[in-house]
This record gives C-alpha cells, structure tokens and sequence, in this order.
C-alpha cells in the first residue's frame, strides 16, 4: 500500500482500528549543548507546529500505544515514558469546526476534506505523555503528512496547534517535580560524563543554579555515580574525571527516598 493509500484507509477506516475521540501526544525531551530541547513536528499546509503523537489501537494498552508510537517517531524501543496528564478543557479542543478546517487543510496532501460525521472531525481528548531520550540516538522517520522535524529548546517553542504549548508546559513542570524521584540524568546523558556535566543538566531543567561543591558532595554521598579511571581531555590541564549513573544504587536509593534535594 502507497502513501497515498495508507493515508484514505486510516481516514475512512481507521475508527475500526482505533478508540474514536482519544489519542496520544508526546513531549521528547531531550539535551544538547547544555540545552534542554523537545521534538517538534509540522505537517504539510501547516503553518504552526505539533507535537508528535497518534491514535490508540484498541488491542492495545495506553502505555503500549505511547511506546509504539514514539518507537515509529524515533526508532527506539523501552523509553524511559511517564503519562501526566488528559487535555480535553481548552477551547481548541471543544471547536470541532475549527479543528476540521485544520485537520482538512494537512488531508488536502490527499484530496481529501472531512464531513462533520468523520470519525477525525470529533472532540478528542489528548492523554500526554513525556518521554526522555539521548539526542544522538534519535532517528526520524519522514512520514508522508509531515512536511519538517526540528529540536527546539523549551524556551524558544514556535507557535503550535491546538492547545500543545499548554501540554508543554505541563510536563516541563513535571520533569522538573519529578526530577528528584527519577533517573532523569540517566536518561538525558551519554553513559559517561563529568561532574560539571550533569550539574548543567540539573541546573538547565529547573531553571535555576545549584553550588557546585554541594552538588558534588551530595550526588557523591547518596552513592548515585561513580568515579571511574578515565578522564575527558577538553583542553591544556583540563582532563577531569568520568563518571557512571550506579544503576543499582540509584534504583535503591530512589525506592527508600533518598532523593536529590540541592
């Protein structure tokens, strides 16, 4: 089946395999060049952008369609994914017209307008889910409606559809809450690093600065990383010290709350 086909089959049946009026929207965190950045999408005859997400299968749990569908965004399976929230308040969401004409204008690719009876012209409700990913191990895939991908940083966000600047916000306010009870560092860092390193992670997500010998003692004394016998040579008598996330300590320490608090 051509692009072009697969596009009318989900369109004119994609109720038979999909929960009408519910879908999925994912925040792709991830961190590069000290910058804490998101996976935006714009599909074609679009002038705002998306954020990346899809419909939910109706053999499938909620947690299965995230994964699935941030697998097809990405290429990579077993993401670190937490759900935070359901949209469904915001006025764009309650204007099924205005929606439509969204909806049509990206359908036109195909010759295709939706009636006010397609089962994609429905209110639908959006269950947001964030996931954490390395920023090189990412690798999108083009998809026939979408026209561009780009990584931009939280807080230079171009204007989005629909209410997706709203979801946004919310899971960067729950990364940042939960930034002491999960491996967020795991997630975000290559599998070695510096201290200076993930102190910018760390201060880069909450917005704001941390001592740098307090940090150190801190991560140090929960056990959380370890020194190994390697050094980074980034300049003339510049070689610190790599480091390690101590998996099992961090899964430990985690579970008898022995959180990051700076």
């Amino acid at each position: 089946m051509d692009s072009t086909q697969a596009v009318l089959d989900f369109v004119n049946h994609g109720h038979e395999r999909y929960l009408p009026h519910l879908s999925i929207d994912c925040v792709i965190f991830s961190y590069h060049e000290q910058q804490l950045k998101i996976l935006l999408i714009r599909y074609y005859n679009q002038s705002k952008w998306s954020l990346p997400g899809g419909f939910i299968a109706k053999d499938e749990t909620l947690t299965q369609a995230a994964n699935r569908i941030l697998a097809e965004k990405t290429q990579i399976n077993n993401l670190f994914l937490r759900q935070f929230q359901v949209f469904g308040d915001s006025p764009a969401r309650l204007n099924e017209l205005g929606a439509r004409e969204v909806h049509n204008a990206t359908y036109a690719k195909v010759n295709v307008a939706l009636d006010e009876n397609s089962w994609l012209a429905k209110r639908t409700l959006s269950i947001g889910y964030y996931a954490l990913v390395g920023y090189l191990d990412v690798v999108v895939t083009p998809e026939y409606l979408v026209d561009e991908y780009c990584w931009r940083e939280v807080t230079n966000i171009p204007p989005l559809l629909f209410d997706h600047q709203e979801i946004i916000e919310s899971a960067l306010l729950t990364l940042r809450s939960q930034i002491y009870q999960q491996p967020i560092g795991y997630n975000l860092l290559l599998e070695k690093f510096t201290l200076p390193e993930i102190h910018a992670l760390y201060e880069t997500i909450l917005g704001k600065q941390f001592d740098r010998r307090n940090f150190r003692k801190k991560l140090l004394a929960l056990g959380l990383v370890r020194q190994l016998d390697e050094r980074r040579n980034i300049g003339p008598h510049r070689s610190p010290f790599l480091y390690e996330f101590d998996t099992e300590n961090y899964r430990r320490a985690l579970e008898e709350g022995a959180v990051l608090g700076f």
